[in-house]
């Protein structure tokens, strides 16, 4: 496989209304619909639909949400000899109420099995022989845990770690590609940068190890800082907005297909900006995901643009 993710695959009912309920309240909704989601699993889902070879590793019960969630990513070519079924256990679920006028969304949870990666198992195998790893906030803590066991001087693949999601961590030692939202950076490194500045967090971050640091800030696009300096990429205010579910998890599996192509840091980030903002088209996480050419052509109407980094305190 070109990339592994690895992390949490959820089944999610969505339903689209035209605003939230009140407390014992009635609200009919727009439109409902199930499909898969879970950070990792939606990545994988992007990088797939992008050309990449990609595998998820994941742990699920043995319910029928299970089979729905193999099922649904099957169907998008991601391999699944890495996802798990663990009897006794439940699988990942979510209720996501998506409120139109808004462009907004409330997600209630139904947290998934624990994922440990044993050495010698088919998905620990998936993840030392890929070139390039994602980790969400489940699966870090197993690939931190596996990687800990190699030898100081065995190869080991590129890491990159959303860190966007619950319990934002600074940049951990085993992570390249650091990948927070610009409200999580704030929270981590807020303590470093002067007002809270973006490319003064960006910095901070890179100063802890990461070769490449890229920070989501929603419909005002995002930042990436690297070796070859600090880039910005503007939101695409052209594109239709039905649901914004899912489109941090995209804008992840994009980067990484763009990073596993040797694309240059800002074509990478203009490339993942847009096939982000395209999935916003659909309800769910996944339906309006773009494919290569798609996003190819909106991403060279809006590249990003070099910035002047400050330097860190």
């Amino acid at each position: 496989m070109d990339v592994t993710f690895v992390g949490l695959a959820t089944w999610d009912t969505v339903v689209q209304l035209p605003r939230l309920p009140d407390a014992d309240g009635r609200v009919v909704a727009e439109a409902l619909c199930t499909a898969g989601g879970g950070p990792a699993a939606t990545g994988a889902v992007a990088a797939a639909r992008l050309g990449l070879r990609a595998s998820l590793v994941a742990a699920v019960g043995t319910d029928p949400e299970a089979e729905l969630i193999r099922a649904g990513l099957a169907a998008e070519g991601v391999g699944t000899e890495g996802v798990a079924a663990l009897p006794g256990h439940t699988s990942g679920a979510c209720v996501v109420l998506v409120d139109r006028p808004r462009a907004s969304r409330a997600i209630c949870v139904r947290p998934g099995p624990e994922l440990r990666l044993a050495p010698g198992t088919a998905a620990a195998e998936a993840v030392l022989a890929a070139r390039l790893v994602h980790v969400d906030h489940v699966g870090l803590p197993a690939v931190e845990e596996l990687l800990g066991t190699l030898p100081e001087a065995a190869p080991r693949p590129l890491v990159s770690y959303d860190a966007g999601n619950l319990g934002p961590r600074r940049c951990p030692a085993i992570v390249d590609v650091y990948v927070p939202t610009l409200a999580a950076l704030r929270e981590v490194y807020g303590d470093r940068a002067a007002g809270a500045d973006p490319l003064a967090l960006l910095a901070a971050a890179r100063a802890d190890g990461a070769r490449l640091v890229v920070a989501t800030d929603g419909p005002n696009g995002a930042y990436a800082a690297g070796p070859d300096g600090t880039h910005h990429v503007p939101g695409h205010r052209d594109v239709t907005v039905r649901s914004t579910l899912g489109a941090g998890d995209v804008f992840h599996g994009a980067l990484v297909a763009a990073l596993a192509r040797d694309r240059a840091l800002p074509d990478a980030l203009a490339y993942a900006n847009a096939a982000a903002a395209l999935s916003c088209r659909g309800l769910d996480g996944r339906s309006g995901i773009p494919g290569d050419t798609e996003t190819r052509e909106l991403a060279a109407r809006v590249p990003a643009a070099p910035l002047a980094a400050p330097a860190v305190r």
